[in-house]
């Protein structure tokens, strides 16, 4: 392969027809071969590969490179091949938060990635800086923040944002901890039944997990505020401080909805009576913060003319989501309900002028952070390259808009109303788990006989009477994931934790889920789902697998 050869493997320099063409079939050819894969009532791109013990290991020992390029049609055949059996989000794709990347999404990554700018800096990123400061001041008017004074950036996912939101905690406390390490009495909080990304965030600071207060959650999955306020008196007294607060917006497995305006009042008395530093308030509102959209909508008038049901419904969730303006930070997941691709996060703080307690010197930064031209420069982000993904944020934005996506949220909630209805009047003996919360989410648990949810969330089973059950469950999250290329459900092991009669530890509780996350998945669609999981429970034997929890 000559050098001239190699330059036809990059798009031309100069708009060369013939080469742009030839580009354009290699794209042409991609979508097409998925789309043949593609079946509506089935949840994978034709048939679920299966997968041997050694299958990676296999891999392992046969993978190499090539010594002469293949050809580009031979790459795309290998690409092709890699889509064969791969979960797809079709009606039948129920199982997490994992969505159809939307034609706007994906436009805007295609742009990303034919412009390969680094958004690190505005010289060597214009499009994504330009993208990334619009984004910042639309999300900010959406979720109330004062856009004047807020700022952000897009980052890895939630868990960059709950990293990102602890290193400012650390940093408005203690501002030379970047030069000189952090206490040993610091601590953070959240619900038991928040994101593990938390945990991680604690760990790689260095403020360690045996410092991350768990607190109850409640029959609704959402934080108690009794328990959050006795835990906070309890580190206080013993010398510790509290600095971070992750107040979870809508939960992955039962979007359970904390309470940031309860949280506020409660740290701002605490701060008053033990005359503390503010502490910072994050709302991991990478799922749920999406429903902020309703905030300024008319629910007297209803001008979509969304059904009583689910307008209600709505109003339910806004009535907290309302007020994801008063924490501190929080983050908006797109590639989860903003329908865009992996990966394509942003995170938001109240006070911009925050961010310069992490930024780093210009002599640090010798590449970029002392040269005289360019004026966005992000030094205060963990992250040195960074994806523009706020192209394809912004091109969601503007294809849906307000209504558009209140729309694709408000039949989240219609589908999921109707799905409960459907279930629970087919199969007596299946309880709805987050009966209290509506969404994109239904959690669901199957008894042998009569249901016990209630007993079991206040308390009065015993522990090897709740493994009974979660031993039940765990068989019927076998036979429906055998089954997931009709229909792809999803599971948890750790809805949420509850009181039992005969332990002190509070018992985790194992429920299926369904999450509606298409837009194609519609009411006209669920009675096939009630029957899959209808077949499926006399297939759950007597014979209970032993499982640990």
């Amino acid at each position: 392969m000559d050098l001239k050869e190699v330059q036809q493997l990059f798009p031309s320099e100069d708009g060369d027809k013939l080469q742009q063409a030839t580009f354009l079939n290699y794209i042409e050819k991609l979508i097409m071969t998925i789309d043949s894969y593609k079946d509506p009532n089935k949840s994978t791109l034709g048939p679920i590969q299966e997968k041997s013990s050694d299958f990676y290991k296999e891999i392992i020992e046969t993978a190499h490179t090539p010594n002469n390029g293949l050809d580009m049609e031979q790459v795309v055949n290998e690409l092709t091949k890699l889509a064969k059996g791969h979960p797809y989000h079709t009606r039948n794709f129920v199982t997490n938060v994992l969505p159809m990347a939307s034609i706007p999404g994906i436009i805007g990554i295609l742009t990303t990635t034919l412009l390969n700018g680094n958004n690190l800096w505005d010289v060597y990123g214009p499009a994504a800086a330009e993208t990334e400061v619009k984004v910042i001041s639309m999300m900010s008017k959406l979720v109330g923040y004062d856009h004047t004074k807020s700022w952000g950036y897009t980052t890895w996912g939630g868990q960059g944002a709950v990293f990102s939101g602890l290193r400012l905690a650390i940093a408005k406390q203690f501002p030379k901890a970047k030069e000189e390490g952090i206490p040993n009495n610091l601590y953070c909080f959240a619900s038991e039944t928040a994101h593990y990304s938390l945990l991680k965030s604690i760990e790689a600071t260095g403020i360690g997990s045996n410092h991350l207060i768990r607190v109850k959650a409640g029959k609704d999955h959402s934080m108690d505020m009794n328990d959050l306020q006795a835990k906070l008196e309890e580190v206080i007294h013993k010398g510790g401080i509290p600095i971070y607060i992750v107040a979870t917006t809508g939960t992955t497995d039962s979007f359970g909805i904390d309470d940031i305006k309860s949280i506020k009042a409660i740290t701002a008395e605490m701060e008053k009576k033990h005359k503390l530093k503010p502490i910072h308030i994050h709302a991991d509102s990478a799922l749920g913060g999406f429903y902020c959209l309703f905030r300024e909508y008319d629910f007297k008038q209803n001008p979509l003319q969304f059904e009583d049901e689910v307008l209600e419904g709505l109003s339910k969730i806004n009535r907290r989501m309302q007020h994801l303006y008063l924490a501190d930070s929080l983050c908006f997941d797109f590639q989860k309900l903003g329908q865009t691709p992996y990966l394509t996060s942003l995170f938001l703080i109240k006070n911009g002028e925050d961010f310069s307690l992490l930024d780093l010197e210009e002599f640090e930064t010798p590449y970029v952070g002392n040269r005289g031209y360019g004026s966005y420069h992000t030094g205060y982000t963990l992250e040195c390259s960074r994806m523009g993904s706020s192209i394809a944020i912004y091109a969601a934005l503007l294809a849906f808009g307000v209504t558009g996506y209140q729309k694709i949220l408000a039949n989240y909630v219609r589908v999921n109303l109707a799905f409960r209805k459907k279930l629970t009047a087919r199969i007596p003996n299946i309880s709805i788990t987050n009966n209290e919360n509506i969404g994109p989410i239904t959690t669901f648990r199957l008894y042998k006989d009569a249901v016990q949810w209630e007993l079991e969330q206040n308390g009065n089973l015993t522990r090897e009477q709740i493994q009974q059950t979660n031993e039940l469950n765990y068989q019927l999250f076998e036979i429906l994931g055998e089954h997931r290329e009709d229909v792809f459900f999803g599971d948890t092991k750790k809805q949420c934790l509850v009181d039992a009669v005969n332990t002190d530890e509070r018992v985790p509780i194992y429920a299926a889920k369904f999450f509606s996350i298409s837009p194609y998945t519609e009411i006209d669609h669920l009675d096939h789902m009630v029957q899959a999981i209808e077949n499926s429970i006399p297939k759950v034997g007597s014979d209970i697998i032993e499982v640990s929890i």
